[in-house]
């Protein structure tokens, strides 16, 4: 199960117009409807579970511009700004706290990699930079391990993912957005070639656009309208202790686990080193374009076969308006956390800082992440149809971009200015 988030009271109206609908509350959509509402833009979010029911409330709480690629630091650079917004937009503390974000390395060859990111973003005003080893130990006091070094970005912070979607929702409802929850949406209806309204579950509501929130149910939606759209899935399992006197305010993360403070005082914890891959069907059509990523990362991913194959098998690909789909079948996806992953994670955590030998694990679980063959998100508008724009594949990375993500996303619907680049997220580079 997923953390309990900050309750919402959505609507039990289902209204029979509006000018946007979006699928799918996360962050993101939830951000759009907020961005659009503000602009007196009529939004209805469309969600077939609950409100942050999957990864906008799993994940690990990191708003990070550090590690990013390039091209994908002016997104989250924006991002930092809206998340200082949030309290006085939403009139709620989500907990963002710029308290930095370290990477610790145990060798040369990682050091390396870090040493070449840092270089790759030097014109782009960051204050990351490269720790030595008594440097990491003034900063976050305690270890019995040897660093090589560490990546540092000071500016880079926390928040809470049982709060933030909660928040955006409310402020959202407040300004007129209306959240249908557990209603599905199984297609769209169109005029004239172009989006004329979504059909779900419950009937239809006619609009002028659409977004595509959906994060890991994209790529089946869009291809039951015939739209090509390549994304694997992976499992994080996470867990999170009781309040705790830790070493730092710092994030961190090492090769092999991360920890996080929070803002119950606990903190939230993961084995970075290890992720599941479970094998689908989907691996037999578009596996091959994920070669290199199986190949950087062979010592990460446990690759294996097992129930969600024949899970995923039993989906259907292909469905019309008055079938029932695959989003009402499986409302929340909820894969089990991995006790063995997280207690290698707390074994690692332990050997390196000893003070959370004292942590007492109070609530473990997991989500399923949507990966692309580049790792990066597609924020964009479908030319194949006219008033659809995509904003998905966030790749285990869209917590923390999310504010500015949905931003993009409600900018490209309205027409107004885009508050960063849109092309590094075209939907064309992945076809």
């Amino acid at each position: 199960m997923a953390p309990a988030i900050l309750p919402v009271e959505t609507s039990r109206a289902f209204p029979a117009a509006t000018t946007v609908a979006i699928i799918g509350a996360g962050i993101v959509g939830l951000y759009a409807a907020l961005t659009l509402a503000e602009r007196g833009i009529e939004v209805v979010v469309l969600e077939k579970g609950r409100l942050a029911g999957e990864q906008s409330s799993r994940n690990l709480g990191w708003v990070r511009k550090t590690n990013r690629n390039a091209a994908d630091v002016p997104l989250a650079q924006a991002a930092d700004r809206l998340w200082e917004e949030m309290p006085e937009r939403t009139g709620i503390d989500v907990g963002f706290r710029r308290a930095g974000i370290m990477f610790v390395a145990s060798k040369a060859t990682q050091m390396a990699i870090y040493e070449t990111w840092l270089s790759s973003v030097g014109g782009l005003g960051l204050d990351s930079r490269i720790l030595s080893n008594r440097e990491i130990e003034a900063l976050v006091p305690g270890c019995d391990r040897k660093w090589e070094g560490a990546l540092y970005t000071p500016s880079d912070a926390r928040a809470e993912p049982t709060l933030a979607c909660s928040a955006i929702a409310r402020a959202a409802i407040s300004r007129g957005v209306v959240i249908v929850e557990n209603c599905a949406v199984r297609g769209l209806s169109k005029a004239t070639g172009k989006v004329a309204g979504v059909i779900t579950e419950r009937g239809e509501i006619a609009c002028e656009k659409v977004l595509l929130a959906g994060g890991l149910w994209s790529r089946r939606f869009l291809g039951n309208l015939g739209i090509a759209f390549p994304t694997l899935p992976v499992i994080c399992s996470v867990m999170r202790t009781a309040p705790i006197e830790g070493p730092t305010e710092i994030a961190v993360g090492a090769e092999n686990f991360s920890f996080r403070k929070r803002m119950d005082g606990g903190f939230t914890l993961t084995q970075r080193g290890r992720l599941e891959a479970p094998l689908t069907p989907d691996h037999l059509h578009i596996g091959l374009r994920y070669l290199g990523q199986l190949r950087s990362q062979r010592g990460v991913l446990k690759i294996g076969l097992g129930r969600e194959f024949f899970r995923q098998a039993r989906l259907s690909r292909r469905w019309t308006a008055q079938d029932v789909s695959p989003f009402e079948q499986i409302r929340t996806m909820d894969p089990p956390a991995n006790a063995a992953i997280n207690n290698e994670a707390l074994h690692n955590l332990n050997a390196a800082w000893p003070v959370f030998r004292d942590a007492k694990i109070v609530e473990s679980w997991a989500g399923m992440i949507d990966v692309t063959p580049d790792s990066e998100p597609v924020i964009a508008p479908i030319a194949d149809i006219p008033g659809l724009v995509v904003a998905t594949g966030f790749s285990g990375h869209g917590f923390g971009t999310g504010p500015a993500a949905g931003h993009l996303a409600a900018d490209l619907i309205s027409g107004d200015r885009p508050i960063v680049d849109p092309s590094p997220y075209r939907f064309e580079r992945l076809s």
